[in-house]
């Protein structure tokens, strides 16, 4: 059972989920952009038992306080994860991280290389596809501010996430209850700043070319792939290959986009052997 932990970190309050077992090697799980930490909540359970997993609510999301709107970028947020491991005294850890949590994890492994041994990264690469981009930042900006009931949040993620189409409805009951809150009318709304979801798009600020970063990673790099993925394409994952020989594995998860679950068969039997020790 996970237990909720708060540190204050670059001025604010921010929340994450430790699981337990202390001794072993830290693991840490990022989520994408409009997730939370209870996102690994399945497969932090499953990797438990052989690592110190931590799962975090990066800053604006879950249960971590909100912050200035011009600091929602990835640069703060590396910066925040680099604090929190040193405040948790990690000397080398391994990362999971989902979409943008991918990019965190890829600018932390490529900012200090020598302080992480494995990084995956969920369906999301150096470059991104624009056209998933765009889709993301629609159902961003014009989703719904509040939600009568939890039902109709599922139904929302079902037309919006194409990966939760086909999970049972308890299922998804169960992972989409950590993105809202109730309101005191009763109705739910988003445990996200608004702030995130309403980013103006068509920023004319200079994307970071994370192409920098990525080559700069010595870890040993799982890249996990919606087969149908909008956002990570195979062009990319080639790209990626050729750039750090230590990519050695590249698994595709059939029938699903952005982003997989990560408890796919094809995912888990994959992570698993990554992180054996």
């Amino acid at each position: 059972m996970a237990t909720s932990q708060f540190v204050t970190i670059n001025g604010l309050r921010l929340h994450y989920l430790d699981f337990g077992n202390g001794t072993k090697p830290p693991l840490i799980c990022i989520h994408g952009l409009s997730g939370n930490a209870h996102n690994f909540d399945r497969l932090a359970a499953r990797l438990a038992s052989y690592y110190h997993v931590i799962s975090i609510d990066v800053r604006g999301r879950g249960d971590s306080q909100w912050g200035p709107a011009d600091e929602y970028n990835p640069t703060t947020y590396n910066s925040d994860l680099a604090a929190l491991i040193d405040h948790l005294e990690f000397q080398t850890v391994t990362l999971i991280g989902t979409s943008m949590g991918g990019m965190i994890g890829m600018l932390y492994a490529g900012g200090y290389p020598e302080r992480v041994e494995r990084i995956v990264l969920n369906d999301v690469g150096p470059d991104v596809g624009t056209a998933g981009i765009k889709r993301i930042g629609d159902y961003m900006s014009l989703a719904p501010a509040e939600f009568s009931d939890l039902a109709e949040v599922g139904r929302y993620y079902r037309s919006n996430y194409p990966g939760m189409e086909q999970v049972p409805e308890q299922d998804l009951l169960d992972f989409v209850k950590w993105a809202v809150m109730p309101t005191d009318s009763g109705a739910f709304r988003w445990k996200i700043d608004p702030a995130i979801r309403n980013t103006p798009r068509g920023s004319s600020a200079r994307p970071l070319d994370m192409w920098v970063p990525y080559a700069r990673i010595t870890a040993s790099i799982l890249l996990i792939r919606g087969a149908t993925s909008d956002i990570l394409s195979r062009v990319t994952t080639e790209r990626m290959r050729a750039v750090l020989p230590q990519l050695t594995t590249v698994v595709e998860v059939p029938g699903v986009g952005h982003a997989p679950s990560m408890l796919e068969p094809e995912a888990l039997n994959a992570i698993d052997r990554f992180l054996a020790r």
